[in-house]
């Protein structure tokens, strides 16, 4: 278990904080290009920061404080200009770096420039850099760059501390308890039968590699030749899941503030040979929660979810028994601490890209590439009643 104060230092994201300050050293996802077509200003809030991410006339990108530096109304009313954001108060205007370019009805424009942060679109997806200059270059993760892919973008906004969604993905032995045996009850209370057959895990294990930590499982009844114990999945440091298996994915956590996290489940299929490329990755809602507060935990995300924002805003860490499964957690914590001390000695952490040479065409990796047979497969049986729900 850790104290207090430990808990407190590994789930603070705001400016100043040992957290805060690593996570503004890498690139974070703030919204869906295509969110930007249909209102191309939004309010945001990125660790703990009020933002508003806008798109000009041009096409432009910007990210830039909340406030007007004139009478402090929000900027999310802005008006979207050739040269930047329009304040709708007194059409004070601001460019993509934050200057003011326009000031009508006074004599001369002051010098005046707020708060802006580097925004840049990559695969459908925008995002936004809040650390120290020079920025690093932003990951071209295979995903986001391949050719020859339909993508889909599915967002939650969660109650609770990112540090919980993290510690799940450390943990292959959930996937047998609350996937397996729960997500059956859940579902068999509900007249749909069972979804999975839970396996057993023999044994699980872990690897640092140089953008992040593979975890890998062993199930019952599976060879130890299987892909997800020779190979497994990625945890992208410092907040991203990757998964292979039938739909190749990303999950990007990202901390809104200490008890907030906004999830971007981003999936990738190979369009079948011929087909014309996707010009617009859709954006859609990743529904967790019905009308009376309830999780719709009939289905994995879901079931995740549940499990995250069940332990609290901020889960408390000092009360906690860590077990011999939860080796995974412990590693990552590890790896956190180590990450703040290269942070605090002035070196880049891990997986910050500075070489051109590294990023193109694209980092790829390895992943799983069946689905966990053990879990999946449902018995002959139970075929025909229970439809799947993944």
């Amino acid at each position: 278990m850790l104290t207090s104060e430990e808990n407190e230092r590994l789930t603070q994201v705001g400016a100043g904080t040992p957290v805060g300050e690593l996570l503004r050293r890498y690139w974070h996802v703030v919204a869906g290009a295509e969110q930007l077509n249909e209102e191309p200003v939004r309010p945001l809030r990125l660790l703990g920061e009020d933002l508003v991410l806008f798109r000009t006339e041009t096409g432009a990108l910007g990210l830039v404080g909340n406030r007007c530096l004139h009478r402090g109304l929000s900027l999310g009313y802005g008006i979207p200009q050739s040269n930047g954001l329009r304040c709708a108060y007194h059409g004070w205007t601001y460019d993509a770096s934050g200057v003011v370019v326009d000031m009508p009805f006074e004599p001369a424009c002051l010098p005046l420039k707020t708060i802006a942060y580097p925004v840049q679109e990559l695969g459908g997806l925008i995002f936004a850099y809040l650390g120290p200059e020079p920025a690093p270059l932003l990951p071209h993760w295979d995903l986001l760059v391949k050719e020859g892919l339909r993508r889909d973008i599915k967002i939650a906004d969660i109650d609770c501390n990112w540090m919980q969604a993290m510690d799940n993905a450390m943990d292959p032995v959930h996937f047998e308890h609350l996937h397996a045996v729960f997500g059956n009850y859940v579902l068999q209370r509900t007249g749909k039968g069972r979804e999975m057959h839970p396996a057993r895990h023999v044994k699980i294990d872990f690897d640092v590699f140089e953008y992040g930590i593979f975890k890998r499982r062993l199930l019952e009844g599976e060879p130890e030749e299987c892909d997800d114990w020779t190979t497994g999945h990625p945890i992208l440091f410092p907040n991203i899941l990757a998964q292979g298996g039938g739909n190749v994915s990303f999950q990007f956590r990202v901390p809104v503030d200490d008890i907030h996290t906004r999830i971007y489940w981003y999936t990738a299929k190979t369009l079948p040979l011929g087909s014309p490329p996707q010009d617009v990755v859709p954006v859609g809602v990743q529904e967790h929660r019905r009308g009376d507060g309830s999780f719709v935990a009939d289905y994995v995300a879901g079931q995740d979810m549940l499990a995250w924002v069940g332990q609290g805003p901020i889960s408390d860490r000092s009360r906690e028994h860590l077990a011999t499964s939860d080796k995974g957690i412990l590693l990552y914590r590890k790896v956190l601490e180590e990450q703040i001390a290269k942070m605090e000695r002035g070196e880049d952490p891990m997986g910050v890209i500075r070489d051109p040479a590294r990023n193109e065409p694209y980092i790829t990796f390895a992943r799983e590439t069946k689905k966990l047979q053990a879990f999946h497969t449902r018995r002959p049986e139970e075929q025909a009643s229970a439809p799947s729900r993944r």
